[in-house]
Order: C-alpha cells, then sequence, then structure tokens
C-alpha cells in the first residue's frame, strides 16, 4: 500500500480533469497530502465533543484515540500507508468523532481507489466540522475519480462559500466545471484562483482555455 501511488485514479487518460486537477492542487495525482496542518489531533475536539451522546466516550479513550491520529499523520507522511490505516481505525474505534482521523483515513482509501469508502469519511468529517475546506476538496476529488462531476462541483460550490479565499478550492472548481462544459462558471473560477496565487500556471492555462 503505497500513499504517493500515482495509479490512485482509474485511468487519468479517461479522466483527464482528474490529472488537471491534481496539477491546480500541487498534489501527486492520488490527490493525497499528508501535510494536514492545522488538522492535529486536539484541534477539532471541541465542537466534536459537543455532537456526542453525553457520557459514551470517556476522556481517556479520546486522550489515547489523539495518540493514535498523531502516530497515523506520522506514519503516512512517511509512506508507510498500511500501518497508518491500523493506527487511523484504533483512533476512530475510541472515538468515532475524531475528524482528523476521518480525513487521514478517507485520504489513505482514496490512494488505494477505495473512493467510495472515502467519501464515506470525508462525509462524516464535513458533517463534524462543515466550515473545513480539506474534506471538501477531497470528496470532490474521490467523485471526480468515478466520474460524479455534479456531485464533486456542489462540494467545491460549498468550499468556496466556505473559504473565498482558498485558492486551491477556486482552482479545482474552475477544473470541475470545465469538464462540465461550463466555461462561464470555469472562466471565473480559474479567475479567482489566479487573483488569490498569482503564480497558478494551472489556473492561467484554464483560464485561456475557457476564455477564448
Amino acid at each position: 500500500m503505497a500513499v504517493t501511488d500515482c495509479n490512485a485514479f482509474p485511468s487519468a487518460s479517461r479522466f483527464p480533469a482528474v490529472a488537471l486537477l491534481a496539477t491546480v492542487l500541487a498534489l501527486p495525482l492520488c490527490g493525497c497530502s499528508f501535510d494536514l496542518g492545522s488538522w492535529g489531533p486536539d484541534k477539532d475536539k471541541p465542537q466534536a465533543a459537543e455532537q456526542q451522546p453525553t457520557g459514551t466516550i470517556s476522556g481517556q479513550n479520546v486522550s489515547d484515540a489523539q495518540g493514535y491520529t498523531a502516530r497515523g499523520q506520522a506514519l503516512a507522511k512517511s509512506g508507510k500507508a498500511e500501518q497508518a490505516l491500523a493506527e487511523f481505525d484504533r483512533a476512530l474505534a475510541l472515538d468515532p468523532y475524531n475528524v482528523p482521523a476521518l480525513y487521514g483515513r478517507g485520504l489513505i482509501y482514496q490512494a488505494e481507489k477505495q473512493h467510495e469508502q472515502a467519501i464515506t469519511d470525508f462525509t462524516a468529517a464535513n458533517g463534524l466540522n462543515p466550515q473545513r475546506v480539506e474534506p471538501l476538496l477531497a470528496r470532490a476529488t474521490s467523485y471526480l475519480a468515478i466520474d460524479k462531476t455534479k456531485e464533486a462541483a456542489s462540494d467545491l460550490d460549498e468550499a468556496v462559500q466556505a473559504d473565498p479565499s482558498s485558492a486551491p478550492a477556486w482552482s479545482a472548481r474552475g477544473v470541475t466545471y470545465e469538464r462540465l462544459g461550463d466555461k462561464a462558471r470555469a472562466f471565473a473560477s480559474y479567475g479567482r484562483a489566479l487573483a488569490l496565487r498569482p503564480r497558478d500556471e494551472a489556473a492561467r492555462s484554464g483560464l485561456a482555455r475557457t476564455g477564448g
């Protein structure tokens, strides 16, 4: 199991927009990145805890789950996806509301072309913390891989509403609407991406393609 395997999507030639989306997001073709930044194991716990049924998860379980999550993230970053998956599974067995573990496990499933499972985890992460762009972008990538372009567009519409300053979200939205044949929305999205990230050559190319 290799998280950085660039064969993560079925036939990039069949799905040119998927390859383009990977380029726009500056990710490997698998769409995976374990540079989780603020998605540390402690960051989203307050909101998730508020949605838990009272008394079902002990403080010790939450603490242990955070430890498993941190180890899973470290293993994933070093390319040890199988071991990372096991750590995320342990974390979620103790705390099913652990957003970073859901997101990390979703990325591993995505790299292994298990897109339905990835979508399930990204959906759960988004439900627990709906104002984050990352699970929406990731879910859109899996939707594109299984040819659900309209669902990807819906996720990206939501992503740019959640964070209008996200250049990757605007670029991905451009890719998706270009694939749908909506050049006007694609052009507008690429334009916003380029305004936010002037050195984004993929967005610049998309702007040229859809503005002609």
